[in-house]
């Protein structure tokens, strides 16, 4: 007698919106569900073009945590497959490690699949890296303290601005006072330059730049609450330096320096250390 098919929930990343920033994997997850979960105010219709006909399709924004793991109970009774569509990636704010561990605790097998991060789609719309030689080597992805999630000790948005590098900060648009207020005290300059990104790669996006100084006006004058990323600090508009990883006088495993390249690479090394 053939054993009855196993269930399996796969965790899908969407990506921050355009539905062609899923990736293959997401796709054939989808495509391969019997069951699809997806987040119909945060991911565009387009992504359940790949789920088949005859699919179950059902809106997250009407469930709860426990309504899903219902469906999960079913997948692992029945032996279905469940994609559950996530916006952005799973690994940030996505309420995926509850489900992970009720998966985990009904025995059912699980997946993560990656996606595409707001943050790094918003750095590509701006036209920019967010580490640059000499500037910035570090991004903190961090959100304000205060919401429906309050966060532990030490992970205020005051604290990791002593860093001045680069910060990516998600769901904060609702309180841009306070967001100026402790980017101010952290130590960046009224005037470090701020990437404001709302619903990126959706139709209706907007891309602006300002400072921290202009960061609240910007924000109100566009009428933003949610959906909405902030990029901050200096990198945002470094120019003039380079990477010693293209430098003719570096070296590598499948390429040999410059020998007057890298006698001048290692006096300027020198000097920046001293």
């Amino acid at each position: 007698m053939a054993e009855a098919p196993a269930g399996k929930v796969t965790i899908v990343g969407a990506g921050p919106g355009a539905a062609d920033l899923l990736t293959f994997r997401a796709a054939r997850a989808i495509a391969e569900a019997d069951v699809v979960i997806w987040a119909a105010s945060l991911v565009q219709a387009e992504v359940l073009e790949h789920a088949r006909e005859g699919a179950e399709i059902l809106d997250s924004a009407v469930l709860s945590l426990e309504d899903v793991v219902a469906v999960y109970e079913r997948a692992l009774r029945d032996g279905l497959r469940v994609a559950r569509i996530h916006s952005g990636d799973p690994a940030l704010w996505g309420g995926t490690q509850e489900q992970v561990d009720r998966c985990a605790d009904l025995g059912i097998e699980v997946e993560i699949v990656p996606g595409v991060s707001s943050f790094s789609a918003v750095a590509a719309l701006a036209g920019r890296e967010l580490t640059v030689p000499e500037v910035a080597q570090s991004v903190v992805l961090t959100r304000l303290g205060g919401g429906k999630t309050p966060m532990p000790p030490g992970e205020e948005v005051r604290e990791f601005a002593r860093h001045g590098t680069t910060m990516a900060i998600f769901l904060s648009a609702a309180r841009s006072g306070q967001l100026v207020r402790e980017l101010l005290e952290g130590g960046y300059p009224t005037g470090t330059p701020v990437v404001v990104a709302h619903q990126a790669t959706w139709p209706e996006e907007l891309v602006v730049r300002c400072t921290i100084g202009t960061l609240e006006e910007t924000v109100k004058e566009h009428k933003l609450w949610k959906h909405t990323l902030f990029l901050v600090g200096p990198a945002l508009d470094a120019h003039g330096t380079r990477s010693h990883l293209y430098h003719p006088g570096h070296f590598h495993g499948h390429r040999r320096a410059d020998p007057e390249a890298r006698r001048a690479l290692r006096a300027a090394t020198r000097g920046t250390s001293t």
